[in-house]
Order: C-alpha cells, then structure tokens, then sequence
C-alpha cells in the first residue's frame, strides 16, 4: 500500500509518497483540479492521505472517496509542534506528514461525514442570514432616531413599522429606508424557509429531538450540537467538551502560580453563539441554572454568567447525548455524581 503526505494548497498540492513494498519515497507536485484528478485516478489500489486541518478541500474528500482511497486529517498545530525546524517549506511539510504517518503519530482527528457538513452548511445560512437582517434593522433604528423616533424593540411592531414609514426624509434617506425595509422582509422570508428546512432535518436526527426536552434548546441548538460533537464517546469527560467548543478559560501557569485568562475560544464559534443564546433561555426555564447566573452575574458581570451557562448548558448536552437521556431524565441523575459529573 502507498502512503502520501499531502500539504495541501489552493492551487496546488506537494506530495511525499512512500510505496512500502519497495521502499522508496518519491516527491511530486500536483496542479489543481485536472492534474490531480488524473493522479488519484490512475492509481491501481488504495491509498492512505495524511493532510492537516482547516483547509477548503471539499473536492478532494469527494475525490478520494470516489477513488477508494483513505484521507486522515491531522492536527494543524500538532502537526507544525512534531517538526522543531525553522525551516518550513512545501516538501518539508509534506515530507513530515508522511514522516509522522508512517511512524504511526499522526495527530488525526474526527472529522464529520459529507451529509453532516451539508447539514452544517444550514445552520452557517441561517447564521449568516440572521446577522444581516441584524445589521439592516440597526440601520433602520438608527434611520429612526435621526428623525426623532425611539420605539426600540417596538419599531419592528405593525405600529412600529407604519411610523417608520411615515416619517419625512429626504430623497436618498427615503430610497434608503425603502431598500432596508424590503431587505428586512425578504430575510424574513428566507429565515422561515430555512427554520422549515432545519425542523425537517431535526425531526429525522432522534439525538437532536431529545436534546430539545432541555429547557431553551431549539432546533438550531440540537442540531448543531449533534452535528458538532458526532459521537459523544469520543470525549472521556465533560471538561473536554467544554475545551472542544473553546468555552474553558486558557492558562499560563508556572511556579506554583495559575493565571488564567479569557476563554480560547478554539473550535466552533458558532456553536459557542447557539450555546450563549440558548443559555439565556434556559435560565428562565431551569432554576439550577437561573441560581448560578445570577450568583456569578452579581459577583463578577452578565457576559461571564453568560458565558458560564453556556459552558454548563453544553456540558448537559453532552450527559443527554452520551447517556441517551431527555431533560427529565437528566434532572433524575443529577444527584449522581458518577454517572452526572461537571452538569452541576
């Protein structure tokens, strides 16, 4: 079998082939799309493809998958942390992911199927859509204050709306105002075609349903949390659930002394604005997490309890989808610290 370290760019790819039956490791540089498409293709059995995280390659899983052949992908930093040169170009890298494969410490980490990108792909539209019914809507408010009109969270009321309109402005912040109103109504529009379209993908996900039983975990939530964590036996614990989503504080500590800093926000960051989101609502509706918001919101500030109900929060998602338990189940094991530990 052949194995290749790939460093994988847009336009190109740098490959460092190892073929075990003989021995030799051979060098080659590949133009994207056709060349490469070529190569894989022509290639008489499967393969194995080391390449690092976080590059735009949708293409080139769907290739390999076509072709048979095998993709692992690795741990960026990791990968960069194995190699204590200075000297980093395209052959070195490629040659120390095949290096690192071959010796069996290849950093690979989980990666999602191509349906579960797709439906991930959902949640980013929605997401992106929502922020810029957000923008349009603060420059009608903004429209409005000029003219002396302060409703707030009213002015996207019947009455709200018709008052905007019947504001005198002139030509071109009339022309303006126009345009941002039917923007407005058009996301509208779109925002409830893709809450259908994501209602529908929940009501075939049995995981995603059962997280909705928590307290202020809508469809958006349990589907992202379903599609971000995969497999919740990955994780042996909580806390690195807590660590995946980039919502535990980074450290720096040395001679017995701990500084801890803000949260490193490393991985999903729009997991982490669903989780802020439905921990809001999930205050009103569970009092455990009400007393604790409240404590620490009157000790230190809101967006600190915010940010720690959303870790607590993802933390019950986790027991839910490990344990396969509903929200009333969850309240049950509460009291066991052995089955429910760090959900307190």
């Amino acid at each position: 079998m052949m194995i290749i370290g790939c460093d994988f760019h847009s336009g190109f790819q740098q490959l460092a082939i190892f073929d075990n039956r003989t021995g030799e490791i051979e060098e080659k540089k590949l133009l994207h799309v056709a060349e490469a498409q070529q190569f894989y293709r022509s290639l008489p059995e499967p393969v194995v493809v080391g390449m690092e995280s976080g590059v735009p390659c949708q293409w080139f899983r769907r290739l390999l998958y076509e072709c048979g052949h095998q993709l692992r992908v690795g741990d960026a930093a990791k990968i960069r942390a194995a190699e204590p040169r200075k000297q980093k170009t395209d052959r070195r890298d490629a040659e120390l992911i095949l290096k690192l494969l071959i010796e069996g410490r290849f950093p690979q980490i989980w990666m999602p199927t191509e349906a579960e990108r797709d439906a991930r792909q959902l949640l980013m539209d929605r997401h992106h859509r929502m922020r810029m019914q957000a923008k349009c809507k603060n420059q009608l408010q903004a429209l409005a204050l000029n003219q002396g009109l302060k409703r707030g969270y009213k002015l996207w009321t019947e009455a709200g709306l018709r008052a905007l309109r019947e504001l005198e402005m002139s030509e071109h912040a009339s022309r303006r105002r126009e345009h941002l109103l039917a923007m407005v109504a058009e996301l509208g529009r779109q925002l409830a075609e893709l809450d259908v379209r994501i209602a529908a993908e929940v009501a075939g996900r049995p995981d995603a349903r059962r997280l909705m039983t928590h307290p202020g975990v809508g469809a958006q939530t349990a589907l992202g949390m379903v599609l971000t964590i995969g497999d919740a036996a990955r994780f042996s614990s909580s806390k690195q659930v807590g660590s995946y989503l980039g919502l535990v504080p980074s450290e720096h500590s040395s001679g017995g002394k701990q500084r801890l800093g803000h949260i490193t926000k490393q991985g999903s960051s729009l997991m982490r604005f669903l989780l802020v989101q439905a921990g809001q609502s999930a205050v009103r509706g569970d009092e455990a997490l009400r007393r604790d918001y409240a404590r620490l919101a009157a000790k230190k500030s809101r967006a600190l309890a915010k940010v720690m109900v959303a870790r607590k929060l993802a933390v019950r998602l986790y027991w839910m989808l490990r344990n396969q338990w509903t929200y009333a189940e969850l309240a049950r094991h509460a009291g066991e610290p052995e089955s429910f530990c760090g959900a307190k």
